[in-house]
């Protein structure tokens, strides 16, 4: 496995036609200092706005994965994101001078042998990987779209395609070795789509600087030449179009016997480059494409925040998530008014649970009430919230730069009282998160006793 984190030697670039956008571009590959991880700079725009190569930052798979922040979109970056992901490339700027990558002969190629031309530099940086040791999944069922991921020393993928059609038919390949295979193996292999797809794809405005020359076509009509030479008229594309014996246009050779299946394997090496830390896993995947993969980094994704939440704040494997000492760290609260204990579970973005130990020594059961104590309901709605600053606070970075604000408590309802002796689960869901607004879904839990529940709104602002 590569241990140190690694860049390009010394820029470099590359021209030619975007795909889908048809557009005349020019990429270019920058060395990036350690922990930067990669990002696109569109040059053309005024300011030069970059987007980060992340699953944070996709805004379209329709047609290929298209990332986006404010101004700066790049359209169909899955090959440039596979040569990186394949190169073992962990920091990169990518500038761009229009808003799609040239798309070479539809494979990894193009970018591949110019980063190799550069060469690769390895950095004074520890490789950090996500070790995946529990399985993973996501399905379709309704299109028989199955991905696993299971525990592995180091990433493998085995993907297996079937179509009705004969020119491609079943299909399996298996990458063991990125460092024996990547660059001779997998890197050349050409994207495809059906003749019926071409027509489609250009009445949706799409493969503009598409071609023959950009993608292995594969003929799926009954009609024969006909067929073939209909689509070219609509289409009025110039080049020599027939329908070959192997069942691709122009019996353009495969370079490999399973290119099709080799070439889905190098889109989803591009699209786990989005879960922004390289991976220990093997993924076996059965018919997935760029949306189903997508779905799986997410997934990934969560892990791996959820991860680095454990090892920043975890004080040894058998403690909780978070003990005093890691909520102190992210909450500015302090006695008498901290009232969360510790965080049992956390999911980043989506969800929390924490605990308050409720004892008779609290400074409120004083004069709340004397001979009958209860926990005040406004201090359990406190209590709630703070939780959700925990939530909210690691959504957006570093929380020792930030203060929540809560906005509104909606559909209040106090259920039971809380005495003394009572361990308090408070349990918070997050709705949303738009533009530093938050709306989550909270409940206080005495065992399986729902004490009070709440819809809260929030705002983060700068401490």
């Amino acid at each position: 496995m590569i241990e140190n984190q690694r860049t390009i030697k010394k820029e470099i670039s590359v021209e030619g036609i975007g795909l889908h956008t048809g557009n005349k571009t020019k990429i270019t590959f920058k060395p990036a200092p350690p922990d930067s991880w990669v990002k696109f700079v569109r040059t053309d725009l005024a300011g030069s706005p970059s987007v980060i190569a992340d699953i944070d930052h996709v805004i379209d798979i329709s047609r290929g994965t298209t990332l986006g922040n404010g101004e700066a979109k790049v359209h169909t970056v899955e090959h440039v994101l596979a040569a990186l992901a394949g190169l073992q490339i962990d920091n990169m700027i990518i500038e761009l001078n229009a808003n799609e990558p040239p798309v070479g002969d539809g494979s990894a190629k193009i970018f591949v042998d110019k980063i190799l031309e550069a060469g690769i530099d390895n950095q004074d940086a520890e490789r950090k990987y996500l070790e995946i040791d529990t399985p993973l999944s996501y399905s379709e069922p309704d299109r028989a779209v199955d991905i696993v991921v299971t525990p592995s020393e180091s990433l493998r993928i085995t993907f297996m395609i079937d179509y009705k059609n004969p020119a491609l038919g079943t299909q399996y390949t298996t990458l063991i070795d990125l460092d024996k295979e990547f660059v001779k193996d997998y890197a050349p292999t050409r994207t495809f789509c059906f003749l019926s797809e071409v027509e489609m794809l250009k009445s949706q405005g799409l493969i503009k600087g598409g071609g023959l020359q950009t993608a292995i076509v594969i003929y799926d009509s009954d009609r024969g030449q006909d067929e073939v030479e209909r689509i070219r008229a609509a289409l009025d594309l110039k080049d020599e179009a027939f329908v070959g014996k192997t069942g691709i246009i122009n019996d353009i050779p495969l370079r490999f016997p399973n290119e099709p299946v080799r070439h889905k394997a190098l889109d989803l090496l591009g699209d786990l480059f989005l879960i922004g830390v390289p991976i220990k896993g093997h993924i076996l995947a059965a018919r997935s494409g760029h949306k189903a993969n997508v779905a799986l980094v997410k997934k990934i994704r969560a892990l791996y925040k959820k991860k680095k939440l454990i090892g920043k704040y975890q004080k040894s494997n058998s403690s909780p998530i978070i003990d005093i000492n890691g909520v102190m760290e992210i909450l500015p609260h302090r006695y008498p008014f901290l009232l969360i204990d510790k965080i049992l579970e956390l999911e980043p973005e989506k969800r929390v649970v924490a605990i308050k130990n409720v004892t008779f020594n609290e400074p409120f059961f004083q004069g709340h009430f004397p001979g009958h104590p209860i926990m005040p309901g406004v201090l359990i709605m406190e209590a709630l919230a703070q939780a959700g600053g925990v939530l909210l606070l690691e959504a957006v970075g570093d929380p020792k730069t930030k203060l929540v604000y809560f906005l509104s408590m909606d559909k209040v309802k106090f259920r039971k009282p809380v005495l003394p002796g009572d361990t308090l689960r408070l349990e918070l869901d997050m709705v949303f998160y738009r533009r530093g607004i938050c709306k989550m879904l909270g409940k206080a839990m005495v065992g399986d006793t729902k004490v009070a529940d709440a819809e809260l709104m929030a705002k983060v602002i700068e401490r």
